[in-house]
């Protein structure tokens, strides 16, 4: 079979020098790229030479080049959830002034941290093909053990976070070990957590089924006081785009020193310009009432920190592989066991970790912690974020926009003064289009080859 739509064999045809322009267009030198207008068509280059890294070399052109081909092939990425969040804003926006207002975008971020780093969890374990069901309870469950602890019997603070942090570690470690050892489907050992947990919550709360954290507490002030100051956010902001340059331009000359196309100084500036734009923009608002959340701040650095380790890991690697094809993986020496007992500890402790946050936020734990629609927004918003649910495709900061989306709708829908009802109503259909979308995009991908 031919790999360039030829009757030649592969091994006929010499593999162009991806240092040759030329070459890189699957062209012979003075042959338009495109056989008549000489310019440069992702789409009509051979199979093997449309990954975007390939025509980099041919800069701002190649770029768009690349990112027409890859959403001509159904790699969607991100963009319809961003475009889904532009219109859910401006719509808000129309309908009440106060939407996009300073003070109310400050709360919407509070809002968003919870939900978002237990949606961080759920994303982890979406890479793999699985689910979590019961990262609700989890997050009630950890909640409850840090006001019962920390509250009744007097714990330092730090040793009742960490008691509710180890919570989640150990449930996650108890569903992998079953997952694992006996092949219960996830489904049912998660559902069957969200209810043994949530008994477990309402037996620690006891009869009271209600803690009122200390107000001056660390963790409170944490949560609802402490907000950085222009000066270290605008600070925060130029450390953050000098990184995305330094590793760029580091990325840049190990393709180079290797012969590999690489993209130009001119891709890299623009797209630093446009990093900066986008923080800077949302920054300027937030500082226009009390600035931006350490709290948010800190699920922000969740999203980074478990992006670089999912990309740039080994472990991340091996997670990917066994969520596109688990067989695979194992053939290929990835310690398959291993993966699905932290993939699923970290969903837990993820969990566990937004049950805090919303408590401090609360600044209470009850029986009601971590139910109601928790679980089904934190897996939403993965899903809404562009994490597909089958597996092998997905980023961390799907839980991020996914949950931005979620609770925009909730913000938003409560600013017109509309009931749970809509809002329930509302999510759901948002909820549908995104795995609709996932769907057709999954097709798309294997009608090109992308899958």
């Amino acid at each position: 079979m031919s790999l360039h739509g030829s009757g030649t064999r592969p091994q006929d045809t010499p593999r162009p020098d991806s240092t040759d322009p030329a070459a890189v267009n699957g062209t012979t030198p003075g042959t338009p790229a495109n056989g008549d207008t000489g310019t440069t068509d992702a789409a009509q280059l051979p199979a093997d030479l449309q990954d975007e890294r390939l025509i980099a070399g041919h800069g701002i052109s190649g770029a768009i080049a690349a990112f027409t081909s890859r959403l001509r092939s159904g790699d969607l990425g991100s963009v319809p959830v961003v475009v889904g969040l532009i219109i859910i804003w401006a719509v808000f926006q129309i309908a009440n002034s106060s939407f996009l207002s300073s003070r109310n975008l400050v709360n919407l971020t509070l809002q968003t941290t919870s939900v978002g780093v237990i949606a961080l969890g759920i994303v982890l374990v979406l890479l793999l093909g699985e689910i979590d069901l019961s990262v609700g309870s989890v997050s009630g469950l950890s909640a409850a053990v840090l006001g019962v602890t920390f509250v009744n019997q007097g714990w330092p603070l730090l040793l009742s976070l960490l008691a509710g942090v180890a919570i989640g570690l150990v449930i996650g470690l108890f569903y992998g070990a079953l997952y694992t050892r006996f092949g219960v489907p996830s489904f049912v050992i998660t559902l069957a957590g969200l209810l043994g947990f949530l008994g477990l919550q309402l037996l620690v709360l006891g009869k009271e089924g209600s803690l009122n954290l200390p107000y001056d507490s660390a963790l409170v002030g944490f949560a609802t006081r402490s907000f950085l100051s222009p000066a270290l956010a605008y600070g925060l902001i130029a450390v953050v785009v000098a990184a995305y340059v330094v590793t760029r331009l580091r990325a840049r000359g190990a393709r180079a020193s290797a012969g590999l196309s690489a993209a130009p100084n001119s891709v890299i500036a623009i797209k630093a310009g446009a990093l900066a734009v986008v923080l800077l923009i949302p920054v300027l608002i937030l500082n226009g009432d009390r600035g931006v959340s350490s709290m948010f701040l800190l699920f922000l650095a969740l999203v980074v920190g478990t992006d670089l380790a999912v990309r740039r890991t080994r472990w991340g690697r091996s997670v990917m592989a066994v969520g596109g094809n688990v067989e695979a993986a194992r053939r290929a020496g990835i310690n398959v066991r291993m993966i699905y007992l932290s993939v699923f500890a970290a969903c837990s402790t993820f969990a566990a970790v937004g049950g805090l946050l919303a408590a401090a936020r609360l600044v209470a734990v009850n029986q009601s912690s971590g139910g109601t629609d928790t679980n089904l927004n934190a897996i939403a918003a993965a899903v809404i974020g562009g994490t597909s649910l089958f597996g092998g495709r997905g980023s961390a900061y799907s839980a991020l926009l996914g949950a931005l989306v979620i609770m925009s709708i909730s913000n938003g829908l409560a600013l017109l003064s509309l009931n749970s009802s809509v809002r329930y109503m509302v999510t759901a259909g948002v909820l549908l289009i995104a795995v609709t979308i996932d769907s057709l995009s999954r097709r798309s991908r294997q009608a090109h080859g992308r899958a």
